[in-house]
C-alpha cells in the first residue's frame, strides 16, 4: 500500500463542476481538470501553454461505460483544439503537466506509452487510441524522474474519479505472504498492507467463481469459472460487459468453460455476481464465505463490531 497524501485542489471559477487545479503536495504534477464546454474559457490558461500528457473521458457509443483517449502534446492546447472538432466522445478533459514547465515532448512520449500500456493491461475502460506507441530512449535518470511522476498522476487520478489504470490489489494474506509451503514463517507484512480480507465464493452447476470485496470495488480473482449461458432475467447492460469482458480477453474460453484469465474489479458484488451467474443476482447474497456466510451477513457483523 502506498504512503498516504495530500491534494491540493483549487476551484478555479467557483463551481466545483468547473475547472479545477489539482496539485499533489511536495510533488512536481499539477493537473488541469475541465469539462468540454469550457475549452474556449479555460484555453488561456497557462497549464495548457506547456508540453504535457492529457486525458479525454467521455461515454461509449453504445452508452454503457467510458471512453478514454490518451494523448500528449507540446505544448497541450493545440492538440484539445484538434481533438475539439475531430473526436465527439469525450466530455472532460485532465492535463498533467509539471510544475516549473520542466517536461519535454520524449518526457511526455514516454508518459503517453506507459499510460496507454498500463490501461491496455488494466481493462477497466475501452481505449479510444488507435495507436499504441512504445516508449521513446530515455536517459536512465529521466527515466527514473518520469516513473516518479506517472506514479504522482496514477496516485491522483483516482481521487478525480479516473479508475482506467488501475491494478488490482489483492489484500494481504497469511497463507500467501507470511508463510511458505513448508508452513515456517518467511516474511513480515508491511506496516501498511491492507488486512486480510475473507475470501468469498459464488458458484452454480459446474461452475465457481471466487473474490473478496476491497476498497477498489469487488474483486473476481483470475481462474475463477462463470456461467456460459445468460439467462432470461440478465441486464442488457450485464450481457454487454460480458461479451465486453470475452473481447478484451478478461474471460477465455477454455473447453466450453468461462474463465477469467486476470484479476478484474467489478463496480459492485452485484455486477460481479450477475457476470459470473448469468442472471439478475443480489451479490451480497449470492457471495458467501467458506463457512456459507453471505457478503450481507459478514459486513453487519463487521458493523456491529
Amino acid at each position: 500500500m502506498s504512503a498516504p497524501f495530500s491534494l491540493r485542489i483549487f476551484v478555479a471559477d467557483g463551481d466545483p463542476d468547473g475547472l479545477r487545479i489539482v496539485e499533489r503536495f511536495n510533488a512536481s504534477a499539477r493537473a488541469v481538470v475541465f469539462p468540454r464546454a469550457l475549452l474556449p474559457q479555460v484555453k488561456a490558461r497557462p497549464e495548457l501553454q506547456q508540453t504535457g500528457v492529457y486525458l479525454l473521458l467521455g461515454p461509449r457509443p453504445d452508452g454503457e461505460g467510458e471512453l478514454l483517449y490518451v494523448g500528449e502534446g507540446d505544448p497541450i492546447l493545440p492538440r484539445l483544439q484538434d481533438h475539439q472538432s475531430k473526436k465527439d466522445f469525450w466530455t472532460r478533459a485532465i492535463g498533467f503537466v509539471a510544475v516549473g514547465g520542466l517536461l519535454n515532448k520524449a518526457h511526455v512520449q514516454f508518459l503517453e506509452a506507459r499510460l496507454i500500456a498500463l490501461a491496455r493491461a488494466a481493462k477497466r475502460v475501452p481505449l479510444d487510441n488507435g495507436n499504441f506507441p512504445g516508449e521513446p530512449t530515455l536517459s536512465e535518470a529521466d527515466r527514473a524522474d518520469m516513473e516518479v511522476f506517472l506514479s504522482h498522476m496514477l496516485g491522483m487520478l483516482p481521487v478525480l474519479g479516473v479508475h482506467a489504470f488501475e491494478q488490482v490489489k489483492r489484500p494481504f494474506t497469511e497463507t500467501a505472504a507470511q508463510l511458505s509451503t513448508a508452513g515456517t514463517f518467511t516474511e513480515a507484512p508491511d506496516a501498511h498492507e491492507q488486512p486480510a480480507a475473507a475470501e468469498l465464493y459464488c458458484s452454480g452447476k459446474g461452475f465457481r467463481a471466487r473474490g473478496n470485496d476491497a476498497a477498489q470495488g469487488f474483486v473476481v480473482f483470475a481462474g475463477s469459472e462463470v456461467s456460459a449461458a445468460a439467462g432470461a432475467s440478465l441486464t442488457g447492460s450485464v450481457e454487454r460487459l460480458r461479451k465486453d469482458l470475452l473481447a478484451a480477453g478478461v474471460l477465455k474460453i477454455d473447453g466450453g468453460i468461462h474463465r477469467f484469465a486476470q484479476d478484474y474489479v467489478f463496480s459492485s458484488p452485484s455486477t460481479a455476481a450477475s457476470v459470473v451467474l448469468g442472471r439478475s443476482a443480489n451479490g451480497r447474497i449470492e457471495w458467501k464465505d467458506a463457512q456459507g456466510r453471505t457478503l450481507r451477513a459478514l459486513q453487519e457483523a463487521e458493523a456491529a463490531t
